[in-house]
């Protein structure tokens, strides 16, 4: 099924149902008035929610209304905790390369992960607003995935079945900032603000074929101002999947129904040298990062700039039919008034 959270006056904002298509929602207030709630309690609402879905796929029901993406906030507004993996190692091992920095053996063993902020999270079509734009603004396209309860020391081959929804997130990151922050020794924080999430979000049965192994096998769509700029398939080169991710997050500690966990910047190793544009035959890059650092270790220096005020990002992912399946992120960057 595909839930969303339509803003509110109250901060979690209000959970609808959605249809396959994406055209239609309904209020479900009479099961759960928010995500969270839901979540909570998945155990009993989610065949009730399931019901409500199957009735709105096979007809309009009388207190449907026409879905729109601009009207929804993150699937979960806020959220008790967000953390981000980096799964693909291949975006890890270009980032050191172009550095000139070894890549450590353990990155193939033990995931990366950061723990961001998720009490402020963007919706998929609010603007990216910033006082200024040469802290290196850069969008991350990613998948994430939303727990149940997980208890401390759930080993991975349990872990993939606390995953109740995923979603897309354009993990937003100001690489300006990055240097001095890691430079501290303490991680990240002024430099990943609030990140943004698709407008809805799906069940993994959603997916069909494509939900194997804890991944989702289907390509990551970005667009930057309005040119295709990347489409990396999610399943491949994904050193570690969702479940890796859940037991690595849970070695030392409980994890409450609604966490977030990101897969990391999608990224491909793709066989064609540094080709790996989409002008040049390859599947591109999801964020611009990735670009630079092709660029560095080609040419010596980057050449493409991060966002700057004006700039846009769409970032999708398409069944196999060529329908939407979580509905676009569409964020503008623009200037804090």
């Amino acid at each position: 099924m595909k839930l969303a959270s339509l803003k509110s006056t109250t901060k979690d904002g209000q959970l609808v149902v959605v249809s396959k298509d994406l055209s239609r929602a309904i209020k479900v207030e009479h099961i759960a008035l928010t995500m969270q709630q839901a979540l909570d309690g998945w155990a009993a609402k989610a065949p009730q929610l399931e019901q409500v879905y199957q009735a709105l796929c096979a007809a309009t029901l009388p207190d449907s209304f026409a879905f729109e993406p601009q009207a929804c906030g993150s699937p979960l507004p806020r959220a008790y905790q967000w953390a981000d993996g980096s799964a693909y190692v291949n975006h890890v091992e270009l980032v050191r390369q172009a550095r000139g920095a070894e890549l450590p053996e353990s990155f193939w063993t033990d995931p990366l992960m950061y723990q961001g902020g998720s009490d402020d999270f963007l919706g998929p079509r609010d603007n990216i607003v910033f006082a200024q734009d040469n802290w290196g603004i850069d969008f991350e396209a990613e998948i994430a995935i939303v727990t149940g309860d997980v208890p401390m020391g759930t080993n991975s081959a349990n872990a993939g079945s606390h995953i109740q929804l995923l979603m897309l997130v354009n993990d937003v990151s100001l690489r300006g900032l990055i240097p001095a922050e890691l430079a501290k020794g303490f991680g990240f924080f002024q430099s990943k603000p609030s990140s943004a999430f698709s407008p809805v979000a799906v069940t993994p049965d959603e997916l069909g074929e494509h939900w194997n192994a804890n991944k989702v096998h289907l390509p990551l769509i970005s667009h930057y101002n309005h040119q295709l700029f990347g489409k990396p398939n999610a399943g491949q080169d994904m050193t570690f999947d969702f479940a890796q991710l859940i037991s690595h997050a849970a070695k030392t500690r409980n994890l409450g129904s609604g966490t977030v966990i990101g897969s990391g910047t999608v990224s491909n190793k793709q066989g064609t040298g540094w080709g790996s544009s989409i002008a040049d035959g390859g599947v591109g890059y999801s964020c611009i990062a990735e670009l630079r650092m092709i660029e560095t270790i080609r040419d010596g220096k980057p050449s493409t700039e991060f966002m700057k005020f004006g700039d846009w990002v769409k970032i999708e992912m398409l069944d196999n039919s060529g329908h939407s399946i979580f509905g676009a992120i569409e964020q503008q960057v623009s200037q804090q008034n």
